[in-house]
């Protein structure tokens, strides 16, 4: 079938000005090209190793913000392209939020986990964020808490959130810890 390429940032995040984050391609062949556009212009033949493409942003800027995504080549023949992967950089002007899983971070499958991801700043929403996904799971307003139930060996690996206040001018934290779910 044709292959599949799948695009997030690592770490992910909205990212500081000044900040750095990778963008990473990933598609299961590992003999094409990837090439990045960011919008509808094309940025970068990625270098790549196997089957997986990088591309740093160092020193973040606002002209880093936008929609990025990764085509994949095979004798300059585009077979695949990603998702959408919108990179924000905004001033994170909020202290960095705690996150918690309970029961703990090593679980059977089947188990349900709750992440819970604390803010000292009140009025706030947070994000869940898996490294590898380029979509984000919003917590529930009230407590600051993501439920998954029935979690299986493809929910494990490393978990951070970050939050923002919910007003007019949108002002984002500092990313929280990491921590790693292990699904056994």
């Amino acid at each position: 079938g044709a292959p599949t390429v799948s695009i997030f940032l690592k770490p992910p995040g909205v990212i500081p000005p000044g900040g750095s984050t990778t963008i990473c391609c990933i598609c299961q062949r590992s003999y094409g090209s990837f090439v990045l556009y960011k919008g509808s212009h094309r940025l970068h033949i990625l270098e790549q190793s196997g089957s997986r493409a990088e591309f740093s942003i160092s020193n973040a800027t606002y002209k880093d913000r936008g929609t990025y995504n990764c085509h994949y080549l095979e004798g300059g023949t585009v077979l695949a392209r990603s998702n959408e992967l919108e990179v924000s950089v905004e001033e994170l002007r909020l202290p960095r939020p705690d996150l918690s899983i309970l029961p703990g971070h090593e679980v059977t499958a089947g188990a349900d986990v709750m992440f819970r991801c604390t803010s000292s700043h009140p009025s706030t929403g947070c994000y869940l964020y898996l490294e590898g996904q380029n979509r984000a799971q919003l917590f529930s307003r009230e407590q600051g808490d993501y439920n998954l139930s029935h979690v299986q060996k493809g929910d494990s690996g490393r978990y951070s959130c970050q939050c923002y206040t919910i007003n007019a001018s949108r002002e984002w934290s500092a990313v929280s810890n990491t921590l790693d779910l292990v699904v056994r």
